[in-house]
This record gives C-alpha cells, sequence and structure tokens, in this order.
C-alpha cells in the first residue's frame, strides 16, 4: 500500500553529537519519495507537535541540512515532557490533521514507548499510518542493540578527557576522581579504560551502577593504587548504587531534582564527586585530591566526534524511511553488529524496546568489579572513530647523578 501523505520528524530527550545525522537521514532519503507532499520537523519533540509548531524542512537547502547534520545536540530542540496516552491523543489529533502518514521520532526508551501510544491511537482510528522509532542515547541502554546512535561520540569524549586528567594526574601526583554519566548502564564510565595506554595509566578504578558500590572498599582500593603508584585516577558513574539499589548520589547528596520521569537528576550537580573527594581527604592522608563532574559535557561536545558514530546515526535515520515507505512496517530501528567491524540494521517491535534498559554484560566488567575487561576494549574501540589521538612519553635514558649519588 503506497500511503501519501506528509512526513513528520522529532527529536526527543537528551541531545548528542549525532542526533542531526539521523534528522538529515530521515529528511533527505524522505524528499526522494513521490508520495510524501512535505517533511516537517516538530520544534520541541512532542510538545511541538501538539502546538503545531513546525519546520517544513522540504524547503530547506540540502547544503544546508549537511551543515546540520556535523553540528552537535537537537536541532529541532528538544523535550523531557512525559507523554500519557491522553497526551499522546492529542498529539495523534494534530498529526492526522495535517494528513501525516509517517512518524519518525528519535530519542531513547522513553521515547519509542511514545511512538508505540500514538501508533496506536492511528491503529484504533483506522487512520493508515506509519511510525518508526529511531535510537539515540549516550547511555547505550537501549535492549536489542549492539549500541546506540551517540554514546561512540560521547564515549570517544570521556576516554580523551581521562587522557588528559591521567596527564594532568601524573605531572602533579594525587587522587582524581571524574564522574561520569550513566544512569543504570555503566557502557560511558567503561569508556575511560581506553585512556590506559602505559601499565601505570589511570583510569586505575572504575565504578559501575551494575555493580553495588560500597564506600569502604571503595577507600582501600584508592589507598591501594596510591601505595603502588603515588597516585591515583577514578572514574565514576553517577549512578553508582549500594547493594539495595538506592543510588549513593541520594544517599550522600542533598537538593536531589526528579525530572518529569522520576528520574534523580544525578548530572544536576557535583555533589557526588564532592562527598566522594572529601571522603578520601578525610580519612587518607592524602593532600591533592579533586574531582570533575562532566556532566552535560558528554553529550553535544563540538569537535570531538567519532566518524564510526556518525555514520550509523546518519544509516538509521535513512533505513527508518525506508522500512516505513519501502516495506510499509511501523517498529524500531536496532544496530546489530555482524562483524568486526561492521554493521546491520534490522526493526524490530516498539513493544520490546520501550520501558526497558540494557546493562553492562558481566563479561564487560572485571571481577573486582572496579574495571574493565579485555572484552569490552575490543567491544567498545570501533565505536570511538579513527584518529583517536593517543599521549606520548619521554623515553630518553637519564644520565647518572654527580652530587645526589649516596656517596
Amino acid at each position: 500500500m503506497e500511503l501519501k501523505g506528509k512526513v513528520v520528524v522529532a527529536q526527543g530527550g537528551g541531545p548528542t553529537a549525532v542526533i542531526n545525522q539521523s534528522l538529515v537521514g530521515v529528511a533527505l532519503e524522505a524528499r526522494k519519495f513521490l508520495q510524501v507532499s512535505r517533511v516537517y520537523g516538530a520544534v520541541h519533540g512532542l510538545t511541538g507537535i501538539l502546538e503545531e509548531d513546525f519546520y517544513d524542512l522540504t524547503q530547506e537547502t540540502k547544503h544546508n541540512l549537511e551543515q546540520v547534520a556535523k553540528t552537535p545536540s537537537s536541532a529541532l530542540l528538544s523535550t523531557r515532557y512525559k507523554p500519557d496516552e491522553k497526551y499522546c491523543r492529542e498529539i495523534f489529533k494534530v498529526l492526522k490533521a495535517h494528513d501525516a502518514r509517517y512518524f519518525f521520532y528519535i530519542g531513547g526508551n522513553d521515547s519509542s514507548a511514545a511512538v508505540s501510544i500514538i501508533n496506536n491511537e492511528a491503529k484504533k482510528s483506522d487512520y493508515e499510518f506509519r511510525a518508526i522509532h529511531i535510537p539515540k542515547t549516550i547511555d547505550n541502554d537501549l535492549v536489542l542493540n549492539d549500541h546506540t546512535p551517540g554514546y561512540g561520540s560521547a564515549a570517544r569524549f570521556v576516554a580523551q578527557a581521562f587522557m588528559g586528567a591521567n596527564l594532568d594526574n601524573r605531572a602533579l601526583p594525587g587522587v582524581y576522581i571524574g564522574v561520569v554519566m550513566g544512569r543504570h548502564a555503566g557502557f560511558l564510565v567503561g569508556a575511560s579504560a581506553i585512556a590506559q595506554k602505559y601499565p601505570d595509566d589511570g583510569p586505575h578504578l572504575i565504578y559501575f551502577p551494575e555493580k553495588p558500590f560500597n564506600r569502604k572498599k571503595f577507600l582501600k582500593e584508592v589507598k591501594q593504587v596510591y601505595d603502588k603508584y603515588g597516585r591515583c585516577v577514578v572514574a565514576v558513574s553517577e549512578g553508582i548504587q549500594d547493594d539495595k539499589g538506592v543510588p549513593i548520589a541520594t544517599k550522600l547528596c542533598k537538593c536531589i531534582e526528579k525530572d518529569a520521569y522520576g528520574n534523580v537528576q544525578l548530572s544536576s550537580s557535583g555533589s557526588l564527586g564532592d562527598v566522594l573527594a572529601s571522603y578520601v581527604r578525610e580519612n587518607l592522608p592524602i593532600k591533592r585530591v579533586r574531582s570533575d563532574t562532566f556532566g552535560y559535557l558528554q553529550r553535544s561536545f563540538l569537535g570531538c566526534v567519532s566518524d564510526i558514530d556518525q555514520y550509523e546515526a546518519r544509516e538509521v535515520g535513512e533505513k527508518a524511511v525506508q522500512y516505513a515507505i519501502w516495506h510499509n512496517r511501523d517498529g524500531s530501528i536496532a544496530i546489530e553488529r555482524t562483524g568486526f567491524y561492521s554493521v546491520d540494521y534490522k526493526l524490530v517491535n516498539l513493544e520490546d524496546i520501550g520501558g526497558k534498559t540494557r546493562l553492562m554484560p558481566d563479561e564487560f566488567i572485571n571481577s573486582e568489579a572496579n574495571n574493565v575487561t579485555d572484552a569490552f576494549k575490543f567491544y567498545v574501540r570501533p565505536l570511538l572513530g579513527s584518529g583517536l589521538h593517543t599521549p606520548h612519553r619521554i623515553r630518553a635514558p637519564k644520565p647518572g647523578k654527580l652530587l645526589r649519588n649516596g656517596s
């Protein structure tokens, strides 16, 4: 069946460095089909649809779209609003009024749930309509995906940031703690391990949401590393939890905020890093203890983009259009790894994505739960893309001492 009408595309949730590649992939691919009368981009996600606030991307130049594709963050702007069935019914009414026959929503698992609700509304109304969820999230926590667009570039940023932090810490030794995004999944903090080039390189310790965090064990491990190297670099996921699943941030930090989905705003301050740094400073005889919270820097850092991430983000947008228009199907695009390194794209059921969270598998975390395994490094390295510069050290020999030779 050939559906004639408009395409509507929107972006939801946290921005990424490559989310606009998916947007442009949808826009340019959809403009090739004669049955598509217009391609609309909704401003501020689902909120923009409800308010009928659209860009007519059919009238945008290809050149400018390509420039937008290379620009981080959400060109259409985004939203964190949590839609319920009533809200989605109103959205569907707007889509129907504008003769929208194809809807593409670029987002995480919460966004896929919204696509499913809107699609069901169309079915109830016997309105011919195709809805596709296009994956994106720096957390890399969508089920049925080997990885998600946005993760590779954020992981590249994290790896390079820890390369720099390690160099700084080696020059002026002490304890450094870097707090990385990741509410439930440790894929992003795990990427810090790519900074480990030389045997004594940090991060020496990495802590994940998937494994219980114990402050006494943490302190003991920091001391062991410091005693061995005279310094210690630590990577911590913002979502680290105790053995009962309670986020450490909510136990130790004040002024905790929540978003529309009820999620604790773990990246809203540097409290977790400050608390952990204070704990080390108060319990170990180490004067130089510092912490940083990477926060939003990881999501849309200009100039730190994985080329692999870019290509795949573009292709998931293009494949979404092809599945909807050529194959007349609804669903969510998923990335499947087919070799080292190659991928393919498949369409999975919306209901199998929404509301579910993919975690780091056990084989990616070492037995002490304080670092990654080689299996994870093998998994993540291709995603960071090409041209990843790594640090080098002076290898020249030192001449013998003349005045301080112990004589």
